[in-house]
């Protein structure tokens, strides 16, 4: 890779996405940094660096799958060899960040990407690039620069090469939640969109005894409990479509696909519909358990993902999922890094909401 910059670089993996480590490298034309990430019989991590990193930029690639305890351990191991080793800067690439999606408290729970914040922070990353969090708000927790890439212009690119009659398509966002996305999406592509509302009672609604009046002896004052105003739970409807699908293509647009009972549960509602053709398109690919044979099974035509994460073994699986390669992006956003460039580029038209 040619710059200005003259401070060497050095690119490691760990072993959750090796083959998007070796497109990085190939497209930055740098060789692999040589690196040990082994696992003793006991389960723990152990990494070894073997080549000199003193006074080097280091970008470590590790994103998020499965196997995500043994992923965050490798991360961490990695960067703080990196850092006892006197690395002069240690950029975490991560395209999916494990933990994202608990950003929020929970009643009795935590908020988990806060503490994975801290412990990677801690560790010695001096920057972070990821693409499409869960919430954006993510990049608060930590206290280091965190770049969020966005992987739609890869996808609206697919859908304009690869899916057939596409004008004849409208956006559908699979809960009110992703209704940001989805809009996007269509004004982008200038196409309507949908809102499926209504689903199935989360089971972390139910009565877990806190709702309950404390016993008398403690209560500090004269006012009863039985006074004060009760917030009526959410009734949630059965599911149901917002905007007009007949005769269309559906488009579900979110940004991880992992468990797909409930994009299949929108699918069956969309082709009830009236929509002849239903495609997903996501920017993480996590699908866990039986999602393959479920997709295979379902009214799904496709499920367009990118290689943020592996899943070659599900593609085996499964016909109907296909892969759209975001490395280039991430390859761009180390040049502009390793040479000192703005990142603004990156983020060219992307709003304050998206």
């Amino acid at each position: 890779m040619s710059g200005s910059n003259k401070v060497p670089m050095v690119v490691l993996s760990g072993n959750s996405h090796q083959d998007l480590t070796e497109l990085i490298c190939r497209r930055l034309e740098v060789p692999q940094g040589k690196c040990s990430v082994l696992h003793k019989t006991n389960r723990e991590s152990e990494v070894e660096i073997r080549e000199s990193v003193r006074g080097k930029d280091v970008y470590v690639v590790q994103t998020g799958t499965k196997n995500v305890n043994n992923d965050i351990m490798e991360m961490l191991i990695m960067a703080y060899a990196c850092k006892m080793s006197c690395a002069r800067k240690i950029v975490g690439v991560i395209p999916y960040l494990p933990y994202c999606k608990q950003s929020k408290m929970r009643k009795r729970g935590s908020i988990v990407s806060r503490l994975l914040a801290d412990m990677l922070c801690k560790s010695g990353l001096t920057h972070v690039i990821t693409m499409d969090l869960h919430q954006k708000e993510i990049q608060g927790f930590f206290n280091v620069p965190v770049d969020n890439l966005r992987a739609s212009a890869f996808l609206i690119q697919y859908i304009r090469e690869c899916i057939p009659d596409w004008r004849n398509a409208v956006l559908v966002a699979r809960n009110p939640s992703a209704v940001n996305r989805a809009s996007s999406y269509a004004e982008r592509l200038q196409l309507g969109f949908a809102v499926i509302h209504g689903e199935k009672v989360d089971d972390s609604e139910k009565d877990d005894g806190r709702a309950s009046p404390p016993p008398l002896r403690t209560r500090m004052t004269s006012i009863s409990v039985h006074d004060l105003p009760v917030l009526n739970k959410k009734a949630k409807p059965p599911m149901n479509v917002v905007g007009d699908v007949g005769g269309k293509i559906a488009i579900i647009v979110d940004d991880l696909v992992d468990e797909v009972g409930s994009f299949i549960e929108a699918a069956d509602v969309l082709c009830a519909r009236g929509a002849y053709k239903i495609y997903v398109v996501a920017t993480h690919g996590l699908l866990s358990l039986d999602a393959p044979q479920l997709i295979e099974d379902s009214v799904i035509d496709e499920v367009v993902v990118t290689n943020t994460i592996p899943h070659d073994v599900q593609k085996l699986q499964c016909k109907k999922i296909k892969t759209v390669d975001v490395s280039s992006l991430f390859v761009e956003a180390i040049r502009r890094i390793q040479n000192n460039e703005s990142m603004a580029h990156l983020f060219k038209n992307v709003a304050a909401d998206e």
